[in-house]
């Protein structure tokens, strides 16, 4: 990847007026509550993780009023 993840505000205090930080790559500052924080990309999610669970239907044994 060779463009910078722009945060678009302050995880902390919400606040906008963010800079890059010299800390490394990901790494920002937060010129508002004094914060720095870094992003990270972990991977992508399997194709799996992303369907619900499918919900619970009144006829089956665990579903539906007692």
């Amino acid at each position: 990847m060779t463009e910078r993840a722009a945060p678009f505000y302050c995880p902390y205090c919400g606040d906008e007026d963010l800079r890059p930080s010299e800390q490394g790559h990901g790494a920002w500052e937060c010129r508002s509550c004094n914060r720095a924080f870094q992003l990270k990309f972990l991977g992508l999610l399997a194709e799996g993780l992303k369907a619900a669970a499918p919900a619970a239907s009144p006829d089956s044994p665990h579903g539906g009023a007692s």
